[in-house]
């Protein structure tokens, strides 16, 4: 496991964006009332700075108007030439990395917790990237012991080539993906949990601008190794679904000839893979587009060296 570096001073430029995804009600809610009482994200040594990341996607409850928000924050996109009839979300990009970054750069946002709602059976999962930061871990870790209650788990993800998330471009950026949701809708029970989890995290900020040593620990974290998509006829449609076996099942091992997917003949569809998976992310809506059934997964454990205070002369001079 490769780890960046812990911070040397105080994060003071946090923010918190919902609605990158317009149809995911309960991150697009949280910023709007943000929005409105910013209060609530003041901490002694910072406050968080609320962002309703896609506004037009947000007016028309849809995932986005022209192109996913949070495949658009590459190398490529934000150093394109604007054009009069480019996507809005590639308008919107742009801008969103000229206020909380440059992505890359020394300017960029301490940090960035950008907030999702899944339609797969995920509980409460923290994305962070897979050369992860000693803080983004030992957060995780605070917020799993902030809600036993509910499952919290670490989603190392590796993507196939440079990031692209909204989270990318803080200097350090994580993502949390709450569910089953569904797409338009706003439960009760996962808006609290939402809110619940980011005043966690702002403590945990708190508590580490303010001082606060947190020791090494074990976790369980789960990576990434390729995806599954539905059986498919000769045309391309489906040919079938997922399996019952396997629907609400993330995060569980899936062992090899399990089944998978169910044809609409009636036959099953067996995993042929040769190893334990733990597949996420499973029959999630926005992904039928993306031909993707689920995420394939590993589960291993690391070892996180522990986050030393901050200096004191930084700690005293807030």
């Amino acid at each position: 496991m490769s780890w960046l570096p812990a911070p040397q001073e105080p994060l003071l430029r946090v923010a918190v964006a919902g609605g990158t995804h317009g149809n995911e009600l309960c991150g697009v809610f949280l910023a709007r009332h943000w929005l409105r009482c910013p209060e609530e994200l003041k901490r002694p040594s910072f406050s968080a700075i609320p962002i309703l990341a896609n506004p037009e996607a947000s007016a028309i409850c849809r995932r986005y108007v022209h192109k996913d928000l949070n495949r658009s924050f590459t190398s490529t996109v934000l150093s394109s030439k604007a054009t009069p009839d480019e996507p809005y979300e590639v308008t919107r990009a742009r801008e969103l990395n000229q206020w909380l970054g440059p992505k890359g750069s020394g300017q960029a946002f301490d940090f960035t917790l950008d907030l999702h709602n899944t339609t797969a059976n995920m509980g409460a999962c923290i994305i962070t990237k897979a050369n992860c930061s000693v803080f983004a871990m030992h957060m995780c870790r605070y917020l799993q012991l902030q809600s036993l209650e509910l499952p919290c788990r670490v989603f190392l993800f590796q993507p196939s080539g440079e990031t692209f998330s909204l989270d990318s471009v803080a200097k350090i950026g994580m993502a949390l993906e709450l569910g089953p949701q569904p797409q338009g809708v706003l439960r009760a029970d996962r808006f609290s949990q939402m809110r619940a989890l980011v005043a966690s995290s702002l403590d945990f900020i708190e508590l580490f601008n303010q001082g606060t040593a947190f020791p090494a620990f074990e976790m369980e974290v789960y990576k990434n190794f390729g995806e599954e998509d539905f059986p498919r006829t000769e045309a391309g449609d489906l040919a079938g679904v997922v399996h019952p076996q396997l629907q609400d099942r993330d995060f569980e091992p899936l062992q090899p000839g399990a089944p998978i997917f169910q044809l609409f003949s009636g036959e099953d569809v067996l995993y042929q893979g040769d190893r334990t998976m733990y597949p996420i992310f499973i029959n999630e809506a926005a992904y039928y587009k993306t031909h993707k059934a689920f995420i394939k997964t590993e589960k291993i454990m690391t070892s996180v060296p522990a986050l030393p205070p901050l200096p004191s002369a930084l700690t005293h001079s807030l």
